[in-house]
């Protein structure tokens, strides 16, 4: 008798859809396949925020930080609306910059999925930021976050996220 083979299923980590919808912030990390050094390039880089300020506009959301480390992009997004999906936001920077790499980088992907947080305080998003704004100095890429070029905001001041303003 021939027994059926069980493939394992992989394990649903994501919240479910509805706590991305809406005027809520969360932390979002996208990770490239294999740690390869995607974001050394300034060209690079200026190209991925390009499509980011794009996807941004038409998702009605905003960046309050992103910070584009060499292997790997932290982003912290903000909805603007009640009907902003910060789920499909994630999913369609990354489409949308894995067709670019398909095109420019072949042997170069996005890992399959990404890691997020949801922010829940106004209190905290500023200690979010400053947290993704200190990675390049705890990797020893600068001695200020300040120095470090592939940082930034879309849609708000970043000086305004770290007085506490927004």
């Amino acid at each position: 008798m021939q027994t059926k083979h069980e493939y394992p299923t992989e394990k649903n980590h994501r919240l479910p859809r509805e706590y991305y919808l809406g005027e809520i912030t969360t932390a979002f990390t996208l990770c490239v396949q294999n740690k390869q050094p995607l974001f050394l390039d300034p060209a690079v880089v200026h190209d991925f925020i390009k499509v980011l300020i794009t996807t941004l506009e038409h998702s009605n959301c905003i960046a309050p930080a992103y910070c584009f480390m060499p292997d790997h992009l932290h982003i912290i997004l903000t909805g603007k609306a009640v009907d902003s999906d910060l789920w499909k936001t994630v999913v369609s920077y990354k489409q949308q910059t894995g067709y670019w790499l398909s095109r420019n980088m072949p042997a170069i992907g996005w890992q399959k999925d990404f890691y997020d947080h949801i922010i829940r305080s106004e209190a905290t998003i500023a200690t979010q930021v400053r947290y993704i704004l200190d990675n390049p100095v705890r990797k020893g890429l600068v001695s200020s976050w300040q120095d470090y070029p592939y940082k930034g905001s879309i849609g708000c001041s970043l000086d305004d996220i770290l007085s506490g303003i927004m």
